[in-house]
């Protein structure tokens, strides 16, 4: 049967409830900490060798949608009732936002270490040790705006000029890919400071602490967000229903790009399902 996915703003409190208490459980299992490596392992940039699939890459946006797949059949093994809320960060745009409140994904970190106190993730509460990463602190940080550095989160006009792009991608197929839908929503510029940072990756910087970085996972929110790009994906192949998911065919031998990229028919680790299989959602979730 198709479920749905939720605005995080209409969740009602039993459904943040389930929701925050299936996370917990996952956690509480150890099974959580698997999905941390896993972006982990395949947090692979441009100037590192062999394949890419998770970032600065075309598949982007299919490898993460099987990501957050697995992560929801995880939960809903535990709750049959729970999907991944999304968060639209074009209107939620402050701390004040109800994704952020003492019964769903807590606030902000404090000064000085930058730890969450409030919510269900606090370290305090005995239930979220960070054990995966690059930071040797046990508590899950924030740092909302970056106020040494301020930045902003992304804008509906920010988001239009990526969804206006007619082609899914573009050579050379990595973070320095001038046009193309999937390069303009992951966020990489060639701006300098925070101008360097739009949509996706502007919202990871906003937030900031472990939302830094591969190990992202680790903060719950990376789920919702995530699940806000997907959506967007899927409006954009509404919007542009012959604009298919490019390289069709992998980068011949001799390019630079050749073994590095997933092309439209190849498998992507870990699961190693084809981009393909990941181009609609409907018939297993829809968005409310």
């Amino acid at each position: 049967m198709v479920y749905t996915r939720k605005n995080q703003r209409h969740l009602t409190k039993a459904e943040k409830r389930k929701f925050v208490a299936a996370v917990l459980e996952l956690k509480r299992r150890g099974d959580y900490d698997a999905f941390v490596r896993t972006h982990v392992e395949y947090y692979v940039s441009d100037g590192d060798d062999g394949l890419r699939v998770a970032h600065m890459a075309p598949s982007f946006l299919p490898w993460h949608r099987q990501f957050l797949l697995e992560f929801e059949r995880a939960l809903r093994k535990i709750d049959p009732s729970v999907t991944v809320p999304y968060w639209d960060w074009t209107k939620d745009r402050t701390p004040a936002s109800s994704l952020w409140s003492e019964d769903f994904l807590g606030g902000d970190g404090r000064r000085g270490d930058r730890q969450v106190t409030t919510g269900p993730f606090a370290h305090a509460r005995g239930h979220w040790n960070i054990v995966e990463g690059v930071s040797e602190d046990p508590f899950l940080a924030r740092e909302f705006g970056r106020p040494r550095d301020p930045i902003d989160l992304p804008t509906g006009e920010e988001l239009a000029r990526a969804t206006a792009e007619g082609l899914y991608d573009v050579e050379p197929w990595d973070s320095t890919s001038d046009h193309g839908f999937r390069n303009k929503l992951e966020g990489w510029t060639r701006g300098r400071g925070n101008q360097r940072f739009r949509n996706h990756n502007r919202v990871h910087r906003w937030i900031g602490g472990n939302m830094l970085g591969g190990a992202s996972v680790n903060d719950p929110v990376f789920w919702l967000h995530h699940s806000f790009i997907d959506l967007v994906w899927s409006r954009w192949q509404r919007a542009h229903p012959d604009a298919g998911y490019l390289p069709a065919k992998p980068p011949p031998a001799g390019s630079a790009q050749y073994g590095r990229v997933a092309a439209l028919e190849d498998p992507m680790p870990p699961w190693n399902v084809r981009p393909s299989a990941l181009l609609g959602h409907g018939h297993l979730y829809r968005y409310a």
